[in-house]
């Protein structure tokens, strides 16, 4: 078993599932979407793409496409968040600002199950 790959594998998949988690759950309220877990979705999702920069081979750049994208819609959503809590008029996440936190995070989860697609696509076909 190569530690290398189950690492790679771990993060993949915790990225998507940690994404997963954020993005379930009523778009028009706040307490079914955690901030905390939007920065851990992040977070995973950034460790996930240096971790796709070592790979050379064809498959490797469309993975690492599919990780950019997700970090991108992620970056995007936190953006969103954080203007439209600290530098907006309002008090706390309005249902507009929030829905399109939530659709972003929809293209980032999108991005990651194909990703995982990938992932168990080339595992399945590699042969020792």
């Amino acid at each position: 078993m190569n530690l290398e790959k189950v690492i790679f594998a771990f993060f993949i998949v915790l990225a998507a599932t940690l994404n997963f988690g954020f993005f379930l759950g009523g778009m028009d309220n706040p307490d079914h979407h955690n901030v905390y877990e939007l920065f851990a979705a992040l977070v995973v999702s950034l460790i996930a793409t240096v971790m796709k920069f070592g790979d050379r081979a064809h498959i490797g750049a469309v993975l690492l496409a599919t990780s950019l994208v997700a970090d991108l819609q992620l970056v995007a959503a936190v953006i969103v968040w954080g203007v439209a809590v600290y530098a907006m008029e309002s008090n706390g996440l309005s249902v507009k600002a929030l829905s399109s936190i939530v659709s972003l995070s929809g293209g980032a989860l999108l991005a990651n199950i194909i990703s995982v697609i990938i992932l168990v696509t080339e595992t399945v076909t590699l042969r020792r």
